[in-house]
């Protein structure tokens, strides 16, 4: 049975990806609409809030989905939250790849908050070169205070609060 995500954790992804009715290129120049969405979305797509919300509740349930097993130690939902926000943002495939998974199975539990803090890095669509994006900074920082947060504790606010 799949592992249900918490509302701390659909808060934190909202507060990052904040909601956008119509299609834009992110920073790093993928098309995305609603809270985050980027699966077959179009140049001049709109979508209102209740459509979006949709959108963000399937993907967000098909990230858990998709990460859940290829976690080893059984983790409290906000640790699991924060690494389901985590696969959200960067993707499948680098959740997957990561030191971060591979030091969490090795049952190094205590770096994931280190290692989710390593993932700032955008490529910009113009020059093509990595740098460092102070959103993600914060959106990390904010996953690595979930992970620290224990179920039912109210989680530290984010800078921009």
């Amino acid at each position: 049975m799949p592992t249900p995500v918490n509302q701390a954790t659909f808060y934190l992804i909202k507060h990052f990806e904040s909601f956008r009715g119509k299609a834009y290129r992110c920073p790093a120049g993928v098309w995305t609409i609603g809270w985050g969405h980027t699966g077959d979305v179009e140049e001049g797509q709109c979508i209102d809030r209740d459509e979006a919300g949709f959108l963000l509740l399937t993907d967000v349930q098909k990230t858990a989905d998709a990460i859940e097993p290829l976690i080893l130690f059984e983790l409290n939902e906000n640790q699991f939250g924060a690494l389901v926000s985590f696969a959200f943002n960067a993707g499948l495939g680098n959740f997957r790849n990561s030191t971060l998974l591979r030091r969490l199975n090795q049952g190094d539990l205590a770096a994931v908050p280190g290692q989710l803090k390593r993932w700032v890095f955008i490529t910009n669509p113009v020059t093509r070169q990595k740098e460092v994006s102070n959103g993600l900074l914060r959106r990390r920082e904010a996953e690595a205070a979930l992970w620290q947060t224990e179920p039912g504790e109210l989680m530290p606010q984010t800078a921009e609060e």
